[in-house]
């Protein structure tokens, strides 16, 4: 081979191992980008060509009473969904799904020709329904398990509950105030698709992490009391024809709410069906002048400042007294003369009650007028709490002053007006309202725990026994205007109010539309149980003695009847009020705040069958003994014997299943 040949073989080898070493280092280079630089970009497109992944609604956690009892859950339920792309005839799918569902077949229609490779046909059925469905074994049709909220009570504390939405987010009470806690993790459907694209059987992918903020209340609710005082309060708006009405139970010792009541109530099942009104938590969302309920408070500040004793006599000017460029009448056109402080309480009179306030002067009526917490918010667990009405004490005229004293131009909203009540009953210390007692994670451990939170002392222990003395007589004695909330061998404080709505359009106080009140406390002596009772426009006997007192009465005479076996000493001995009177233990014992996975089973009770199905509810019924009579499909909604009554002789019960929400 000549030296040409060789350096042009030589030339050609370096020329291919250039080559070479370019073209392996642009592979290299290029496998380097995707398996490294690319590689999560990448992986996640190959992810979406093969599956598909659905966020479904968040699970959330449980609302229990003081007793453990149920007051909202989530319950599974199933829902329908589509790919439409893999459904051959759309109409004939239409025709058949519109049948099981009950829906349009117009809209079904409309739902599978959108061209996208996902929809929903129907949320939330009945599980015969599903079944139905699933039995059809149509192509790119699916079932899926979705959570629902139940509210097995129904209308029961509606307004403090509150509800959720379509999206399981809470949009007012404690589902509203307690969202971080309740609200859990959505989970995730995943579809996987083989190699042609056909979509394979859906799987559940549950949140990685347990520790997901989905918590679990406790409240101070009675679920037996709540019950109680919605039927009472209901009966009364219909008898008296008002507009409306609510009713708060209180235990004065730790500011616990026992029960709330609004009416007009609402269903939070079907929460479509709410309108805003309805929803309003009126209770604490709405500021009322309180009318001569908010006499007590003035004569509570009179007696602790010194200026006026029970028995310093008044002159009631015969029914007409003059201030200023206003002429005060008494209630119901009555004429006073002279009335001890003591009288003026038990007769309610406006003039009287005028007298007092300017020998307490504004600025001294003004302060404790604030102490007792009005003008502010209680700070009560719930959303949507109004703070009232109190202008500047540097805004008012001698007209204000006096009128105040009998409840007008000023208002307060009913949470405020009972929790102020319950500090003279509390030896005259102010207690902070609160609804929920303890949070529990999904194991039952309790991580958060909320205790009687002292505000502050509003009057000594001396002056509040002697309002307390003088409440008892507005109810005790034949002339007092709350006799009618007498209770057979039980002493009950109280003080009545009827409290002219003010007309705007007229810019006057009508003399037509009233709110009627009675708010009181028992056992006088050692109280346990606080109320306010308002019933807002009655129709019929439109005074506060008449309409709203005897439903405190009905409703501490039955408290009576239930509680009245259970004794023990009054607790937190460690505040600075004499705690060594026993009374009758009115307000149930609360469960303890422990794991609320294990609770005992009353054999001797019916069980709770509402929100199982009927396969659920016969397995529950198997176990325990009992014969069920199903009526209707669906969800149980209703049962006869009620859950907790005794098992009837003849061991059956009559269980009421409807679809829907």
């Amino acid at each position: 081979m000549t030296s040409e040949s060789k350096k042009w073989l030589k030339f050609r080898i370096s020329t291919l191992l250039a080559l070479s070493l370019v073209l392996f280092i642009a592979l290299f280079s290029r496998a380097f980008q995707l398996q490294i630089i690319s590689a999560k970009k990448l992986n996640e497109l190959a992810r979406r060509q093969h599956t598909q992944t659905l966020t479904l609604q968040p699970d959330r956690g449980i609302i229990l009473d003081r007793n453990g009892e149920k007051l909202a859950a989530t319950i599974m339920t199933d829902s329908i969904c589509a790919d439409p792309s893999k459904i051959a005839n759309t109409q004939e799918a239409a025709a058949k799904l519109s049948a099981i569902l009950q829906v349009d077949k117009k809209l079904l229609l409309k739902r599978l020709s959108t061209g996208k490779n996902f929809c929903w046909l129907a949320r939330k059925i009945p599980p015969e329904q599903a079944n139905t469905v699933q039995n059809l074994k149509m192509e790119g049709v699916f079932t899926v398990k979705e959570p629902m909220r139940y509210y097995p009570g129904g209308e029961l504390a509606g307004h403090l509950v509150g509800f959720v939405g379509m999206d399981a987010r809470g949009l007012e009470g404690l589902e509203l105030q307690y969202e971080k806690y309740l609200l859990g993790k959505p989970q995730k459907l995943t579809w996987g698709r083989d190699a042609k694209g056909k979509k394979m059987y859906p799987r559940m992918e549950t949140p990685k992490s347990t520790n997901d903020n989905q918590y679990s209340l406790m409240l101070t609710i009675d679920k037996r009391i709540q019950h109680l005082v919605e039927s009472h309060l209901k009966n009364a708006v219909i008898d008296k024809g008002a507009k409306g009405g609510y009713a708060i139970a209180m235990d004065p010792r730790t500011g616990e709410i026992v029960a709330l009541a609004n009416e007009s109530s609402f269903d939070p099942n079907n929460f479509r069906a709410i309108s805003p009104d309805m929803r309003k938590n009126k209770a604490i969302a709405d500021a009322y002048d309180p009318g001569s309920t908010f006499k007590p408070f003035m004569a509570a500040a009179a007696i602790e400042e010194g200026v006026a004793r029970e028995t310093d006599m008044f002159y009631c000017e015969n029914g007409h007294y003059a201030v200023a460029n206003r002429v005060i009448h008494e209630a119901n056109r009555k004429r006073h003369g002279m009335l001890s402080l003591h009288d003026i309480i038990k007769y309610s009179s406006n003039i009287g009650s005028a007298k007092i306030a300017e020998k307490l002067g504004k600025e001294k009526f003004y302060e404790y007028i604030k102490k007792f917490g009005f003008g502010e918010k209680t700070g009560i667990d719930l959303p949507g709490e109004a703070k009232g009405l109190l202008r500047p004490v540097e805004q008012w005229t001698r007209v204000d002053a006096t009128t105040i004293a009998f409840g007008q131009g000023i208002s307060v909203t009913g949470i405020q007006l009972v929790t102020a009540l319950s500090s003279i009953a509390n030896g005259g210390i102010l207690m902070k309202p609160f609804i929920v007692r303890g949070i529990m994670d999904k194991n039952g451990k309790v991580v958060e725990s909320f205790h009687p939170t002292r505000v502050r002392r509003v009057i000594s222990q001396k002056t509040a026994d002697m309002m307390t003395s003088i409440l008892t007589d507005v109810v005790g004695m034949e002339d007092g205007t709350g006799k009618n909330a007498r209770i057979v061998n039980i002493s009950v404080a109280g003080k009545t109010g009827t409290a002219q709505k003010f007309d705007f359009a007229a810019r006057a106080y009508s003399s037509q539309k009233v709110r009627t009140a009675f708010m009181g406390f028992f056992p006088a002596e050692a109280p346990q149980i606080a109320m306010l009772i308002l019933l807002d426009e009655p129709q019929r006997d439109r005074w506060g003695g008449v309409a709203a007192a005897p439903v405190f009465k009905n409703i501490g005479e039955q408290l009576l009847n239930r509680f009245k076996t259970d004794i023990r000493r009054n607790p937190e001995p460690e505040m600075d009020i004499p705690r060594n009177k026993i009374g009758l233990q009115f307000v149930s014992a609360p469960a303890a705040l422990a794991d609320i996975t294990e609770t005992q089973v009353d054999e001797t009770a019916m069980p709770d069958f509402r929100g199982l199905t009927i396969r659920e509810a016969l397995k529950k019924s198997r176990e325990r003994g009992i014969d069920i009579r199903v009526v209707g499909s669906g969800w149980a909604k209703e049962q006869a014997p009620s859950a907790g009554m005794p098992l009837p002789e003849s061991g059956v019960c009559t269980v009421t299943f409807r679809t829907g929400s």
